[in-house]
């Protein structure tokens, strides 16, 4: 028995293969139903203690070492702190030549907590981690389950991509809960910028002419902006904030600074967008003779792109278990914000699917949403998606011809990046 496996799995005669593991799937599932069940009452718990105890992006300290224990306690070898990132890691299970990578998330909003539900998303993470040890090696593949930090803000698993510590990963899921199932769900690419604007301070009343106004860029800027918007294209957006515009209303203010998020259906569009608003934000400082600098506060992230045949098996396994995602033509119109698992999705063939919770009408980002993540409902999505997810990756695993393109793409990526 190695370090990692125990005899508790299903016996097939020699080397798994697509077709051995598809002729033992029903085995297979119920021993990861199985074991995902044997673990409900500590993932309900562990979706519970993230909830509260919401850390914002890279400090997710405590979410992250409580997600790590029931791993850890099933066999799984731990890095933690991997790709500089001190709340990062990853798990793993198993030895077969196909690597099956679950993302967790666990970062909260400012003042408003979980209200995205990324105790959900840990919880059933985990759980699905948990029900794949079960039969990993029976299914000749790997789990990781992956700690990804800092999605609301940061990109960690840009960073953790960009590092390496998705080589070698065949393919990569999530679920994200929402107001509805929703099986193939789209995201808009995103760039997260700071404009800052530098002028020259004067007394506002006694030597007005002396001043340079960074607050009036600001105003010009978002005045631009505004007028902008009923120009973009289907699929554009952008919204901001004023982070800080002066410190008195006797002082001329001398710095001040936007926040602003660009969002678009696709990176070539938000190219676009990028430009255009650059051309407001360089108008407010031309207009009150002040200065700007344009940051990028995080990494890009790019719009999903879910793969198809893993697309296909997750909707037939979470219809399995009961569920009734929207249908593919509601999923066309509902974009679903943006998220740095878009990246993964473009590099290693993934999926990203909602599922669903009793919101009473809240949607994510709302107080009542946060609020909702703690129901029987959101309770039941924890076990529902671990189950999805599992029964997912046996169904691939069990598909030769998927098994091959995932393994062959897999190397392929690696000699790329050599």
């Amino acid at each position: 028995m190695s370090s990692n496996g125990d005899d508790r799995q299903p016996d097939l005669a020699g080397p798994p293969t697509g077709e051995s593991v598809r002729a033992a799937a029903p085995a297979l599932t119920a021993a990861a139903d199985a074991g995902i069940t044997a673990a409900a009452a500590e993932l309900i718990d562990l979706s519970h203690s993230i909830h509260a105890e919401p850390e914002l992006a890279f400090a997710e300290t405590r979410s992250a070492a409580k997600a790590l224990a029931p791993l850890r306690a099933r066999g799984f070898a731990i890095e933690a702190g991997i790709a500089g990132l001190d709340t990062a890691f990853v798990a793993t299970y198993g030895s077969g030549e196909l690597v099956v990578g679950i993302c967790a998330e666990y970062d909260a909003l400012p003042e408003i907590g979980h209200a995205c539900g990324h105790n959900i998303i840990a919880a059933a993470a985990v759980g699905a981690g948990l029900g794949l040890a079960e039969v990993a090696d029976a299914c000749g593949i790997t789990v990781k389950v992956f700690g990804t930090p800092a999605e609301e803000s940061g990109g960690g698993k840009v960073l953790m991509l960009e590092r390496g510590v998705f080589d070698g990963v065949g393919m990569a899921m999530m679920v994200h809960p929402g107001p509805f199932d929703i099986v193939g769900a789209r995201s808009l690419a995103l760039a997260d910028l700071s404009i800052t604007y530098r002028g020259r301070a004067a007394h506002a009343s006694a030597a007005p002419e002396q001043g340079r106004n960074a607050g009036d860029a600001v105003t010009v800027a978002q005045v631009a902006l505004g007028l902008l918007r009923q120009h973009l294209a289907p699929g554009q957006q952008l919204h901001g904030i004023v982070n800080s515009g002066g410190v008195a209303p006797n002082i001329v203010p001398d710095h001040a600074e936007l926040l602003y998020y660009l969002r678009a259906a696709d990176s070539a569009s938000l190219g676009d967008l990028m430009q255009r608003a650059s051309a407001c934000f360089e108008a407010g400082a031309l207009a009150t003779g002040t200065t700007h600098d344009i940051r990028t506060l995080a990494p890009t992230y790019t719009e999903l792109t879910p793969d198809s045949a893993v697309l296909s098996a997750y909707r037939e396994q979470i219809q399995g278990i009961g569920r009734v995602p929207l249908s593919p033509e509601l999923e066309a119109v509902r974009p679903l914000g943006s998220t740095d698992m878009g990246n993964v999705t473009n590099a290693i063939p993934g999926i990203h699917p909602v599922i669903g919770i009793d919101a009473a009408g809240a949607v994510t980002h709302q107080p009542e949403f946060a609020a909702a993540c703690i129901t029987a409902s959101a309770d039941l999505a924890v076990i529902d998606g671990a189950t999805a997810l599992a029964r997912t990756a046996i169904q691939i695993a069990g598909d030769q011809l998927q098994r091959e393109r995932l393994l062959e793409r897999s190397v392929q990526r690696q000699e790329e990046f050599r």
